[in-house]
């Protein structure tokens, strides 16, 4: 079984981070079942671990959500990340997540980047930010980012459906080249807040 892990670091609810995470996790169990190869999606919200991310920056201690949370990422054979913009850049919660995993756990393994914001020109953010944090942490990272502002959001035309799709696609393939399983047509779609009580 393909494991997808989605990580969102939206704040809101409903969080338009959470829901291009969806929206990706869901395309990509498309495309690898449409490869044969069976997958489940696990999503992880960030906010539902605001308070144990800041207790391990002072105490080096993860709880045990915390650790679940982390266990879950490195038994991935792929990661979506999506952060919403702030002053610029990915959120400090985005960011305090992926600096308290462990050393290299993000090493080799591929992952699709995503970002949310208010207007297109916030978009940057993916090449200033995310793709310079990711390639220091050693990660496969998939060639499609996907960026979508406040105007992306049922806009006609489906442009937004468009990115996703290609990005997915393209994700998938890089996730069966690293990590390549048996073939099949089941998944599974785990919200992993309800495994953090969140």
């Amino acid at each position: 079984m393909t494991s997808i892990v989605v990580v969102t670091a939206g704040t809101s609810i409903p969080s338009s981070s959470r829901m291009l995470g969806e929206q990706l996790g869901e395309a990509t169990v498309v495309s690898l079942v449409a490869s044969g190869v069976p997958a489940e999606v696990t999503h992880l919200e960030l906010r539902t671990l605001a308070v144990d991310l800041a207790q391990h920056l002072a105490t080096r201690v993860p709880s045990g959500r915390l650790r679940e949370a982390f266990d879950a990422v490195c038994a991935a054979d792929g990661v979506i990340a999506v952060t919403p913009v702030f002053n610029g850049s990915y959120s400090g919660l985005f960011k305090l997540f992926f600096d308290a995993l462990d050393e290299d756990a993000m090493a080799g393994r591929p992952v699709l980047l995503g970002a949310t914001g208010g207007t297109a020109r916030h978009s940057l953010v993916i090449d200033h930010a995310m793709l310079p944090l990711f390639f220091y942490l050693k990660a496969l990272v998939a060639p499609h980012p996907v960026f979508a502002a406040t105007k992306d959001w049922g806009a006609s035309g489906g442009k937004l459906d468009h990115r996703i799709t290609r990005a997915a696609e393209e994700f998938a393939k890089l996730v069966l080249a690293a990590a390549p399983h048996a073939h099949g047509d089941d998944f599974e779609v785990t919200d992993f807040t309800d495994l953090l009580g969140g």
